[in-house]
């Protein structure tokens, strides 16, 4: 029997909503005590996350004479777009990519999340949306209001689903908060070894700077900080991979680190992506370590200040999911540097303790400076 064709690549795709990653409607009330606790979520969270709030009015804009397709302002304070065609869903995701937390007036809008507000005075209204309320995750009770027969019927487990009074404002933001921190995406280390060492004239990865070869040697360290890692490579090194180590082959080809990465989050594209070359013989544990307690979500990436240009190090940075997207716009429109998609974008960038454990080793005279400070230290040591 044959099998069934498929025309379309079965490619990993992200888990998203109806407009980000992590998004909840707020609905079982009036849209003012919506706004209301919309105001109070992104007032506590905006200096930690990226927060957007979706509404729907029914204002008429106004313009003289023929209305254009869309309208640019650049205020002094914010920037403002008016978009006269309809957004798909496709078009959304772009748009609210950066954002990590949105609100969701469920009056209006659906979103795969849900806080239920029980508001004796809005039953009626909340049982017509019954089907909206697919993955409720807080229910707030108003003015001494109780949980409806008809919801405890219909809802699974809603035993287990968080209860808290309006007024408790403190238990609303850390229940929020708790959400947050476990939609934080998973940790995964990718190990840069799949360059051809042209400039160093023989392979990199496989030079044995601490009594292995060094592809082994960092995804050895980065094992105890990763959920998962991978040696990076070119198709024809998969079979060097020794079996106790994972390959990911490149699959953007021809783009050295930038196609790495690219490849990376092709395959798991809800992971963060702790990236790091194989040509830092320099780096220690304590560095990486540095790097992961700081890391923040909100950010495209975290990265370390290159103590010798300044600028951010693209090859040793924890890579958010939201940067697969901001990556592939870079490449369409004509750019492959990873540095690049860091200096035109929000990163966390911070100072290594120990500035010279970042040094790149590309030729013959960098890798003997490299091995004389090693014997450095280990004869101090």
């Amino acid at each position: 029997m044959l099998e069934k064709h498929d025309k379309h690549s079965k490619i990993a795709k992200p888990v998203l909503g109806n407009f980000g990653r992590h998004e909840w409607a707020i609905l079982g009330t009036n849209c003012t005590n919506v706004q209301q606790l919309a105001d109070k979520l992104i007032a506590h969270f905006s200096p930690i996350y990226h927060c957007a709030y979706i509404d729907s009015s029914h204002a008429p804009i106004s313009f003289e004479g023929v209305m254009p397709q869309l309208s640019f302002t650049d205020h002094i304070q914010y920037r403002e777009i008016q978009y006269q065609q309809p957004f798909d869903a496709f078009q959304l995701h772009q748009v609210f990519n950066d954002i990590d937390m949105v609100l969701v007036n469920g009056n209006h809008h659906t979103a795969a999340q849900q806080i239920v507000v029980i508001d004796a005075s809005k039953e009626t209204s909340l049982q017509k949306r019954l089907s909206q309320l697919t993955n409720v995750q807080l229910f707030i009770i108003k003015d001494a209001a109780e949980i409806y027969d008809w919801l405890n019927a219909s809802i699974p487990a809603i035993d287990q689903i968080p209860v808290l009074q309006w007024e408790d404002t403190e238990g609303i933001l850390a229940c929020m908060h708790k959400q947050m921190q476990e939609r934080k995406a998973p940790l995964y280390g990718l190990v840069l070894a799949g360059g051809k060492s042209q400039r160093m004239g023989t392979d990199k990865g496989a030079i044995e700077w601490h009594g292995k070869a060094q592809r082994y040697f960092m995804t050895d360290m980065l094992q105890s900080v990763c959920e998962k890692v991978f040696i990076s490579c070119r198709e024809d090194q998969i079979e060097l991979i020794e079996n106790n180590y994972t390959a990911l082959e490149d699959t953007f080809t021809n783009l050295g680190p930038y196609g790495a990465i690219l490849s990376a989050f092709r395959q798991q594209p809800d992971a963060a992506w702790l990236v790091v070359a194989c040509d830092l013989p320099l780096l220690e544990s304590a560095t990486i370590d540095a790097l992961i307690a700081q890391r923040n979500v909100a950010a495209l990436a975290t990265t370390f200040e290159s103590p010798f240009d300044g600028l951010p190090e693209p090859l040793i940075t924890i890579w958010e999911p939201k940067a697969y997207p901001v990556l592939l716009s870079f490449l369409a429109q004509g750019y492959s540097c990873p540095r690049k998609v860091l200096r035109n974008n929000q990163v966390h960038m911070i100072k290594a303790n120990s500035p010279e454990q970042l040094m790149n080793v590309n030729t013959v005279e960098e890798m003997e400076k490299a091995q004389q400070l090693i014997q450095s230290k280990n004869s101090i040591g």
